[in-house]
């Protein structure tokens, strides 16, 4: 039986882009650093594929409040497409990431981040919230 391996969620905004990771027992999760359009991002991702055993590729995907798709949602989905297309050993995961951003910015705000360094930390915020909501639901796929 093949090793379970740990999950990196990503919020995929159109400026930025956030990063968390789970362990492969789904205990810990971590924010990590976002990403700000320097270079290439699938190259970014390689990079953090290198660095841990990740087996699910978590991406979040925007829906509008009534659950319908809209032009982001498209681009989300693009995304994930190159995503599968480039990393084939990994599962591409898309998740309805709804009211994940009033989440992270409540995250920010209780765990005392200043209000001046909660908009770099957000999107990663963002994606840590919606692994652990995730991983709540049952990982569904």
């Amino acid at each position: 039986m093949k090793h379970p391996a740990g999950v990196l969620a990503i919020d995929h905004g159109e400026r930025r882009v956030g990063f968390a990771v789970a362990d492969p027992l789904r205990i810990a999760t971590q924010a990590l650093a976002g990403w700000r359009g320097a270079g290439d991002l699938l190259d970014h991702v390689e990079s953090l594929l290198a660095e841990r055993e990740i087996s699910v590729l978590l991406v979040g995907l925007p829906l509008n409040m009534d659950g319908s798709e809209g032009p982001r949602a498209s681009a989300v989905r693009s995304f994930a497409a190159r995503l599968a297309a480039r990393f084939p050993a990994r599962d591409v995961v898309l998740y309805d990431e709804r009211l994940t951003t009033k989440a992270a910015e409540d995250l920010l705000r209780e765990s005392g981040v200043p209000v001046a360094k909660r908009r770099e930390q957000r999107d990663s915020a963002s994606a840590l919230v919606l692994l652990r909501d995730w991983i709540a639901s049952g990982e569904p796929r």
